[in-house]
């Protein structure tokens, strides 16, 4: 059955995502990973372990920041403390995970997730032979890559059905600050709080969430990818797990978008044709707490990406 992965933003809403019918859970610390929904200290982690264990779920830890020469000591004793946890999964995107984690007396399986650059099988095969259960794939991928990848890869694949993506990140921060003194014409408009920024492209009328953290400033996609209605050729390739990212939304919306993919899985699993009659209206109640700046889309399935 295809796993059903959630990013919760604290251990209570990891409670209550379990009771709507998350199957897996990606948290972390922003000091190791990227882009995270909520930030999860040791402690957390310790009892998001429990918690998931307790009722059956997987938990995944993110180790897939970008590291230099002076992260390494401090990701080396990370690493040797998931170990001690017995998390289920590493998400990486270093190769120096993977040397930390094949150190281990009982090494954690891996999850390979490098962003824009999981775009082949060979790829996929290749982080398999060192460890690596499942390649992440990149959300840039259309649906014909992502069948043929499928197709062809002895790991198990990852597609994002739901959220925002990131677009750009740079180690630096205060780019918004850059951008207002520059007087450039894409501006920083502020929303409600000084952790709301949307880049605003007058000519195309997009606004661009920009957030910045421990890894510095990240530019997210105008849009939210939302393939409710267009699950069945993933179904068909056995996509072994859909993700709904969750960075930057609330804990409502996570919670609707969980409850109305968890029906969609359902749906399918007891009968095709149901999902197939009532997809279309799975999509209204996530439809009616969507922002209005921010539209769905199919992201890249049915579209080519021009670079």
């Amino acid at each position: 059955m295809t796993e059903l992965l959630v990013t919760p933003k604290s251990l209570a809403h990891m409670e209550t995502l379990i009771d709507i019918g998350a199957d897996a859970f990606v948290i972390g610390e922003q000091k190791f990973g990227l882009r995270l929904a909520g930030e999860f200290k040791r402690d957390d982690i310790k009892k998001a372990v429990s918690l998931a264990h307790e009722n059956n779920k997987k938990l995944y830890v993110a180790v897939n920041g970008i590291f230099h020469n002076y992260h390494l000591n401090a990701l080396e004793d990370y690493i040797n403390y998931l170990h001690e946890l017995e998390v289920d999964r590493i998400i990486f995107g270093d190769p120096a995970v993977v040397m930390y984690v094949k150190n281990q007396e009982n090494p954690i399986p891996l999850n390979w997730d490098a962003e824009t650059i999981v775009t082949n099988y060979f790829q996929c095969n290749y982080w398999g032979k060192k460890g690596a259960k499942r390649a992440v794939l990149a959300r840039e991928l259309n649906l014909d890559e992502i069948i043929s990848i499928k197709e062809k890869a002895n790991v198990e694949i990852e597609v994002q059905v739901h959220g925002m993506t990131c677009m750009f990140q740079s180690k630096r921060l205060l780019l918004g600050n850059y951008y207002t003194f520059q007087d450039r014409q894409m501006k920083i408009q502020r929303a409600n709080s000084d952790h709301e920024l949307l880049l605003y492209d007058e000519e195309r009328e997009n606004k661009y969430p920009v957030f910045e953290d421990y890894n510095g400033t990240h530019i997210m996609s105008p849009n939210d990818i939302c393939l409710i209605e267009e699950l069945e050729p993933l179904f068909q390739a056995n996509i072994d797990s859909f993700k709904i990212d969750g960075v930057l939304q609330s804990e409502e919306y996570i919670n609707v978008v969980t409850r109305q993919y968890r029906e969609a899985i359902d749906l399918y699993n007891e009968d095709p044709e149901t999902y197939e009659d009532e997809k279309f209206m799975l999509v209204d109640p996530i439809e009616e707490i969507q922002p209005e700046h921010r539209p769905f889309d199919e992201g890249f399935l049915y579209k080519q990406t021009v670079y």
